[in-house]
């Protein structure tokens, strides 16, 4: 394990903050919460958490300038990790009680009720990771904490079966609450989570180290 990874925590209102860097912390990084689009750049590492509803994330993120932010980490290929809400304001649009809202579009796709029976799916469960997947590894059939009653159901970009090219489509992990749907991402610089990994004991504090592993 090299020097300690600096990680920006970016707090843009959306609470559940502190278990996100306390998590982090516990892992080995030196963790900053802070909504200054300066540090949230200069990071080895941003943490982008959420929770609620997705339309008053995005405001919320606007209003800090979130998705230059996360737009121009990507484009130099600077590692950032959306957590539960935020991992869905990275996909296309939200669509709650009726209304659509944007969201940063890294991804196509809609974020959308479950089709499940009792809502929100909230508790432990088993994800399905992709061969190959960096932020699973060594996290065959461990369990993740998960409250939400939206999630992406379908993912256009997912990987397909066979070798990755160059080009590599997006990794994505799947997990079932009456229906599958994502679950984490894997795509370049940019990953994702819709369980809690800060929530989740072990496996998510490993989960959140082979994270730290992939900074510069």
């Amino acid at each position: 394990m090299g020097s300690v990874k600096k990680v920006a925590v970016l707090d843009y209102g959306s609470g559940n903050l502190r278990s996100a860097e306390r998590a982090l912390a516990r892992v080995g990084a030196d963790v900053t919460v802070t909504a200054d689009p300066q540090v949230a750049l200069d990071a080895d590492g941003l943490v982008v958490p959420g929770v609620g509803a997705f339309a008053a994330c995005m405001a919320g993120l606007r209003a800090v300038d979130g998705p230059r932010i996360i737009g121009r980490r990507l484009a130099g290929g600077r590692p950032v990790l959306g957590i539960c809400v935020g991992m869905q304001i990275l996909f296309e649009r939200g669509v709650e009680h009726g209304h659509d809202a944007d969201g940063c579009g890294e991804w196509p796709g809609v974020v959308e009720q479950l089709k499940a029976p009792v809502l929100p799916h909230m508790g432990w469960n088993t994800v399905e990771a992709p061969e190959g997947s960096v932020l699973f590894d060594g996290l065959a059939g461990q369990r993740f904490y998960f409250v939400h009653s939206y999630g992406v159901r379908d993912f256009p970009l997912a990987h397909p079966a066979g070798p990755p090219s160059p080009l590599a489509p997006p990794m994505v992990t799947w997990a079932e609450h009456g229906d599958r749907f994502v679950a984490g991402v894997e795509n370049g610089p940019l990953s994702a989570a819709q369980f809690h990994p800060e929530k989740s004991g072990d496996a998510g504090a490993q989960l959140l180290t082979n994270w730290l592993d992939t900074l510069d």
